[in-house]
């Protein structure tokens, strides 16, 4: 099953000219910067926004095709949305939110869904006196309940404070693995994506300019506007290797010939990991060190070399490393080691990660 949007059509002062294709599970996120056309695009999906020319469908299920006359009003859609303000009724409990526009009554569906989101404690107080955390934990039990085909969440923590975003995200990292329905997640934050996403599609002027898997859209050129020389980093799916207990240190196998040492993560071996590497924590070396206090060395080959200016005249250059068929690590160095090491595309080297360079901050448990 896959989600298809295509239309065309001028809206405000965008010329939307779309044709997207998102996988059918896990956390799609649709990222660009304020403007670009996220909230549009999924308003078109849910029959808020109806574009004179266009095509929308969910899996076999059309939604709307103009050729063909079909336009489904948004309620007969079967599409859950969250907004970046829970909405709730106020007049009504926190249960009387959650049923509210349930047509079929299950028990045991709401049961899971209220200790899923932890919300069975709240059930009978009313939205003043929850906190912004709650409230949209509340909001996104009720778009479940419906049972919807798929899930829309527009920036749902862009309204919270850092404590309550903080509150929030295990639970939108435990969603996708517990249930079974696709999410297309708008947001312009790199961190919540690191976190959720598993497809990413950047969205400019009401363009897509790039959609893939997350770690293939994070290196690519079209992410550069949003990453400066420090947000630079590789991206990896990898799987815990084992535990070194006495140094609190954890192997993460990134493919069949690469491994990684990084800070104690929490997990059993072959659990999932996500794995952030930041290209500015990556050197070089032409021959592999003997005695070193860096904990990675990685043979590689060198693919690419590229050459990065700031608007402040600052220069550095961008090394993509090859460690495997399909794995590369971003290293950052600079034009005099660029010259220095006399690197070329094909050069054989040895890149160079510290283990203490990747924490918690750059680790996510992955869900598939």
């Amino acid at each position: 099953m896959s989600i298809e949007i295509q239309f065309k059509q001028s809206l405000g002062e965008t010329d939307f000219d779309i044709n997207l294709s998102l996988p059918g599970n896990g956390i799609s996120a649709l990222f660009g910067r304020s403007g670009a056309g996220k909230t549009t695009l999924i308003n078109v999906i849910s029959g808020l926004v109806t574009p004179k020319q266009g095509k929308v469908s969910i899996g076999e299920h059309l939604l709307f095709d103009s050729d063909a006359g079909i336009n489904l009003p948004t309620h007969k859609r079967k599409i859950g949305y969250v907004f970046q303000d829970s909405r709730l009724f106020p007049h009504y409990s926190v249960k009387g939110n959650l049923l509210y526009g349930v047509v079929e009554k299950d028990d045991d569906y709401f049961d899971k869904v209220t200790e899923l989101l932890a919300i069975k404690p709240l059930l009978k107080r009313f939205p003043i006196s929850l906190s912004g955390g709650e409230k949209q934990r509340v909001a996104i039990a009720r778009a479940l309940l419906s049972k919807p085909n798929l899930l829309l969440m527009d920036e749902p923590l862009a309204s919270l404070d850092m404590p309550r975003k903080r509150e929030v995200m295990p639970f939108l990292e435990e969603l996708s693995e517990q249930v079974n329905i696709p999410i297309v997640y708008v947001t312009h934050s790199l961190q919540e994506i690191l976190r959720l996403a598993q497809h990413l599609s950047i969205l400019d002027k009401g363009r897509i300019m790039t959609s893939g898997k997350l770690e293939e859209v994070w290196a690519s050129h079209a992410m550069r506007p949003w990453q400066s020389f420090s947000d630079h980093s590789s991206l990896f799916e990898g799987k815990i290797a084992t535990h070194h207990e006495k140094y609190a240190l954890t192997c993460v196998k990134l493919a069949p010939s690469a491994c990684l040492w990084v800070q104690k993560v929490d997990g059993e071996p072959d659990t999932p990991i996500r794995l952030q590497v930041r290209a500015n924590d990556v050197s070089i070396a032409l021959e592999k060190p003997v005695s070193t206090s860096i904990r990675n060395v990685l043979p590689a080959t060198v693919a690419s070399i590229e050459e990065l200016t700031t608007g402040d005249d600052k220069q550095s250059i961008t090394v993509s490393l090859k460690l495997d068929e399909e794995c590369h690590l971003w290293a950052t160095i600079t034009p005099w080691a660029l010259d220095d090491l006399n690197l070329k595309v094909g050069d054989k080297v040895y890149a160079q990660v510290k283990g203490v360079s990747v924490t918690q901050r750059d680790i996510a448990l992955a869900h598939h």
